[in-house]
């Protein structure tokens, strides 16, 4: 049994223990060395008898010298160089040493590389090496650690000796049972069942830090092999991120400057292995949901270090499995090799494509497991429930992007028309985002304002909205036409104690399978349907307050002012005060935030009573 700590001495030599380098070259005084062998530029003046009886590489290289008298050898590539030798020389002339964790994964490496095997002596350095590795280092996950760190410098013949794979599987095997002593410490302490804390017992996940990615990417995927829990490896996944990537960008961590972030030269090849490989381990699970915070910053990074077009891909499917839950700041991706935007469009643009996707696979899951009309009613399901948040935070992010004065027009129009209809209760949130981009793009033609103004369905615009809508000079006069109409229909229907019940019947009559489309297809246009009813039930509920007081005031107005001539358009003026939230940022500042801000309207557009 070998034990750490212990010395080997040869049964012959007892007495000459503990010798150093010089005691070696004065173990026979009487008799002068008579081989010098360099390792690494050192020389060492040593005799031929040890080294040959221990060494069967020595052995060899002495008996195929030409010079039967030779008198020096030089070793090229020796597993940890000149100091692992000397330990080597001092176990061939029976000096006592100590084999530890730290030296024990050199020793057996220049043991392989000198071909101290049992044909050249029993008990050998391999095999002394090989027991300490079996009894002590693999029963021990802190020594494991150490030895897997310390094989970085002996590739291959660490891999070819076995260190590396068995330290891997230790590592794997013995989290497992830390994490099984650390849950059944947890439940005696709690006195019942509980879940134990993600960080008990876990302090290897900073000790993982210190491997080199090829060996931590070996221990992940047999930790996750051997059953190790996935919130653990995902910390761990963390955690090496953190201390292997921090500094990856120089000076202030993130501006929106003209000038390209350069990202630092030292270790970039390096740094992008560590991305692309920490990326290939996140869980496959869809389920198994990353923090957000983590995915956004390795997103930036990935930008910065240039990682491959898949591995950039990969983050942003990931991030839109959790796109509903994503704040403006996130999505605010500084654009470092583009020049037509301070923001990085494109990406949550792809982002903004895998959410819809995602959510058509959800609907496609559900269509294959029932079919007919959905028993949950008319009340909104999850996936309709995360549809209104991104609509609701991708109305922000267009606000925000708006006042870039570098930003193309297809770009923002891009971002717009992805959000399907049923996205958005009331289109407040595109007029504004739009009413910015027209401020801050005074050079637009005609023709594309009157485009980029067909993406707001006037229909779909509060009364605040539309009071705005109707005196803004910047919208063409095409857009101020339809706003008015729209305005004079929904007021008609107020004035006349109507709602919205026939727009709402003819939904639902339109809703009527036909027998020509296969009951998939039939089931597939009922749920869209019915999505569009939900929404048509949630704007109606926002209107309705709107036009009883509407309905109030306007009944108030035609009693007691009668006479006083007052148009349409000029009763549509009352509301103009109230408007605030839809006031654009007065500063000319071009990166400006405008959170929480709306874009300001003119008042020259004011019709006379």
């Amino acid at each position: 049994m070998v034990s750490e700590g212990h010395s080997f001495t040869s049964s012959k030599r007892s007495a000459n223990a503990n010798f150093s380098h010089s005691a070696i070259k004065r173990i026979f005084s009487d008799v002068a060395g008579d081989i010098t062998i360099v390792v690494d530029g050192q020389s060492f003046v040593l005799h031929k008898f040890p080294l040959v009886s221990w060494s069967g590489k020595i052995r060899k290289m002495v008996a195929d010298a030409k010079d039967a008298k030779v008198s020096k050898l030089e070793l090229l590539n020796i597993p940890g160089g000149a100091q692992t030798f000397e330990l080597a020389v001092k176990f061939c002339y029976g000096a006592n040493f100590e084999i530890s964790s730290s030296n024990v994964g050199y020793l057996r490496c220049a043991a392989e590389f000198l071909e101290m095997t049992e044909d050249y002596g029993q008990g050998n350095l391999i095999e002394r090496t090989e027991t300490y590795l079996t009894d002590v280092v693999v029963e021990s996950l802190e020594k494991s650690i150490e030895v897997l760190a310390s094989c970085e410098g002996l590739l291959p013949v660490a891999e070819e000796a076995g260190i590396v794979g068995r330290c891997v599987e230790a590592i794997a095997l013995n989290a497992t049972k830390e994490q099984l002593v650390s849950g059944l410490s947890g439940l005696e302490c709690h006195g019942g069942p509980g879940e134990p804390k993600a960080d008990s017992g876990e302090w290897w996940i900073e000790d993982l830090s210190s491997l080199r990615i090829d060996f931590y990417q070996q221990v992940i995927i047999s930790m996750r092999k051997i059953g190790v829990r996935q919130d653990s490896i995902t910390s761990s996944l963390l955690h090496y991120a953190h201390s292997s990537l921090n500094d990856v960008v120089k000076g202030r961590p993130w501006d929106l400057s003209r000038t390209k972030l350069e990202p630092r030269v030292v270790l970039e090849s390096e740094q992008r292995l560590i991305m692309e490989t920490l990326i290939g381990l996140l869980p496959a699970d869809r389920d198994a949901l990353v923090p957000l915070s983590f995915l956004f910053g390795m997103l930036r990074v990935a930008t910065v270090v240039g990682s491959s077009d898949a591995c950039r891909r990969e983050l942003e499917r990931r991030i839109s499995f959790q796109l509903d839950l994503v704040s403006l700041d996130d999505l605010l991706i500084p654009s470092i090799n583009s020049t037509d935007s301070f923001f990085d469009i494109d990406t949550v643009h792809r982002i903004l494509v895998n959410f819809f996707n995602w959510i058509e696979e959800e609907d496609a899951e559900d269509s294959s497991l029932q079919y007919g009309y959905e028993s949950e009613g008319l009340g909104a399901s999850p996936s309709h429930s995360a549809v209104l948040k991104v609509g609701r935070l991708m109305d922000m992010y267009l606000a925000e992007i708006a006042s870039d004065p570098y930003l193309k027009l297809e770009k923002f129009m891009a971002i717009i028309e992805l959000l399907p209809d049923y996205a958005r209760v009331v289109d407040d949130g595109p007029y504004r985002a739009i009413d910015i981009y027209l401020k801050a793009h005074p050079s637009l033609m005609e023709h594309e304002c009157i485009t980029l103004c067909k993406l707001i369905n006037c229909q779909k615009l509060s009364q605040e909205a539309s009071n705005h809508a109707a005196q803004n000079d910047r919208l063409p006069i095409q857009m101020t036409v339809r706003v008015l109409y729209f305005e004079q229909l929904r007021l008609k229907n107020a004035l006349g104690g109507t709602s919205g019940d026939t727009f709402l019947s003819q939904r639902m009559s339109s809703g009527v399978p036909s027998a020509a489309m296969s009951p998939r297809d039939n089931y597939a246009s009922l749920r869209r349907e019915n999505r569009e009813l939900k929404l048509e039930i949630s704007r109606m509920r926002v209107r309705l307050s709107e036009l009883e007081k509407e309905q109030v005031v306007m009944r108030q107005g035609l009693m007691g002012k009668s006479t006083n001539g007052k148009t349409f358009l000029g009763s549509l003026q009352k509301g103009f005060g109230r408007i605030g939230i839809f006031a654009a940022p007065s500063s000319g500042k071009r990166l400006k935030c405008v959170r929480g801000k709306g874009s300001e309207g003119k008042s020259g557009r004011r019709n006379s009573s």
